[in-house]
């Protein structure tokens, strides 16, 4: 049976990537990565600038912020899998000019509605940029140089956040708020001017309508989780807005899961490939790894500026010997995965971060400073970087090659969702903490300080400032309860990190598969496991999958085959400069 092979990228002048072009699109979608990465946090630093010179509210602060991330999240899934149909090049240029246009508009607004509208806009182009930069990395590097070029992307993914930050605080600090925005339009000018010299063009032919039913629901389900766990820890978990966007994703997402399992093959994500374990504990590492990592941010932030009285500069710069840790161990993990397996690898990184949690928990203190929570930090760092670039890995090589913008997206939805969720759990559990902790410890404040005090750390001190007789008692409560409230957080993610290691290690990504070893993809190993017959034998030794009977029973012609042994599914993988 004759079958056509998948073409590769190729330079202008023909012939494969070389690996100058390939350094080259390497750093191309770092850059626009890096734009999406650091406009997630870096908004965060001037919620007072936007609250004074808008006169708004802090409820309608927190949406500007958050309504970036809300659109983002909901989005990923829909246009990765776009992407992989109409292309995945022009949807990143495209996806940087409406990102590119939304931070222009962003950095001239004069008033909240304004700049709600640009971080609405913003969330739809990192929506469209985001899933791309991973699936031109895993459909454009050849397979022996693809571990690399995952791990760096993980890197700037995980650490560029952190680094984000700094940029947005350092411009805040020696210029106008509005400045931050210069960063990402930066960022943007040179991923697009790289876009259109470097990178190639890949998109994938498909025997199945696009799954539009499919996508609306998944948008919907993300988006009514990801807002429930936004809207609980400020406006409650009971309150109505919080209950109905719960109720609205929980439909939405077994509305997905029934409409993808009953359309299979043609299904936007096939949720049967969960039955391997490399997507599955992929997918649960990344989830369990960015949420603690989040949390981590929610704890340190108040610490560094209402315990130790730094700016936030200052604090920004604490957290980046953990970001260089992060990203340095992202580097060095697909060397490490290639000598001693992925799950070694994954499981090492977890329990990494799990002693840095530890060592948060055990050696912080309101005298302790800066050094006492160091070691955490470097600990913390080093874990994911381990863990992250091997759970990427294996998200991704779940997904035949022409799902890899929902490989891609699948990728991120899920950290975007554990991030949601780690904030959302790690912070009620230090205010849960710092509330239990500080009522015994007011006795002898006047009412409305101790009610004050109990709000927060970070209110305590200001009120402090109005008591000056219990100035010092009212300051030492709150930072001794706020420490009492980080200890019962950290030893909560040391728990969750030691169930994720468990899970790891008995459950995670076979190192190994004859599956793997025999050229066969997710979709043909998912076949065999299902008991399909010998008919399937046939075309397996000739390069395709189990997918290619329906296409050749629908009259579908040889240029729907894949390449020979590469478990792709039935359609072509055309790429182009």
């Amino acid at each position: 049976m004759p079958t056509n092979r998948p073409a590769q990228p190729t330079e202008p002048g023909g012939g494969a990537p070389d690996a100058r072009r390939l350094r080259a699109i390497l750093i191309t979608v770092s850059v626009a990565l890096m734009a999406v990465i650091a406009s997630v946090s870096g908004l965060n630093v001037a919620q007072t600038h936007m609250a004074v010179e808008f006169g708004a509210a802090q409820s309608t602060v927190l949406w500007i912020i958050n309504s970036y991330t809300l659109v983002l999240a909901a989005l990923l899934l829909p246009l990765g899998a776009i992407g992989d149909r109409l292309g995945r090049r022009p949807m990143l240029i495209t996806g940087l000019g409406v990102f590119g246009a939304a931070s222009v508009l962003a950095g001239l607004a004069r008033s909240a509605e304004i700049m709600l509208v640009a971080r609405l806009a913003g969330g739809v182009g990192a929506a469209m940029i985001m899933p791309v930069t991973l699936a031109v990395i895993t459909s454009t590097f050849p397979e022996q140089q693809r571990g690399k070029a995952i791990g760096v992307w993980t890197g700037v993914a995980g650490g560029g956040g952190i680094l984000g930050m700094f940029l947005s605080a350092l411009l805040v600090d020696v210029a106008d708020w509005h400045g931050l925005f210069v960063l990402p339009v930066v960022l943007v000018a040179v991923a697009l001017a790289m876009t259109l010299k470097w990178v190639p063009d890949s998109r994938e032919s498909s025997a199945h309508r696009f799954d539009t039913l499919g996508a609306l629901l998944s948008a919907v389900a993300v988006a009514g989780l990801v807002f429930a766990l936004q809207e609980g820890p400020e406006g409650g978990w009971t309150t109505p807005r919080t209950l109905t966007g719960l109720a609205v994703g929980v439909v939405a997402a077994l509305g997905f899961v029934a409409r993808q399992s009953a359309r299979r093959d043609a299904a936007l994500l096939d949720v049967r490939l969960f039955r391997e374990r490399g997507l599955t504990g992929g997918s649960v590492t990344l989830l369990v790894v960015f949420g603690v990592q989040a949390g981590i941010a929610v704890v340190l932030f108040p610490f560094f500026q209402a315990v130790l009285g730094w700016s936030g500069l200052l604090s920004t710069v604490a957290l980046m010997p953990m970001a260089v840790m992060m990203m340095a161990a992202s580097g060095l993990a697909h060397r490490l995965a290639a000598r001693t397996g992925a799950r070694r690898t994954m499981a090492l990184g977890i329990a990494l971060a799990a002693l840095g949690l530890a060592l948060l928990a055990l050696f912080v203190s309101v005298d302790g400073g800066y050094p006492a929570v160091l070691p955490g930090l470097l600990a913390m760092g080093t874990g994911m970087g381990l863990s992250m670039t091997p759970a990427t890995e294996a998200v991704t090589a779940s997904l035949p090659r022409e799902k890899q913008g929902v490989a891609s997206a699948l990728n991120d939805v899920t950290r975007e969702f554990g991030t949601a969720l780690g904030v959302a759990l790690l912070g009620a559990l230090l205010s849960a903490g710092y509330r239990g902790a500080i009522d015994d410890r007011l006795h002898g404040i006047p009412q409305g300080a101790a009610d004050t005090a109990r709000q927060g750390v970070a209110n305590a001190v200001e009120a402090a400032g109005d008591n000056r007789p219990y100035a010092h008692d009212l300051v030492q409560a709150a930072q001794q309860s706020f420490v009492d409230g980080w200890k019962q957080a950290m030893w909560a993610g040391v728990a969750v990190m030691g169930a994720l290691f468990l899970h790891v290690a008995l459950r995670g990504p076979r190192d190994a598969t004859p599956a793997a070893e025999d050229g066969t993809g997710p979709t043909e190993a998912l076949a065999a496991e299902e008991g399909t017959g010998a008919t399937e034998a046939p075309a397996a030794e000739e390069g395709t999958g189990p997918t290619e009977a329906p296409a050749a029973e629908e009259g579908a012609g040889p240029t729907e085959a894949p390449a020979a042994g590469d478990g792709t599914g039935a359609a072509e993988a055309a790429v182009t400069p």
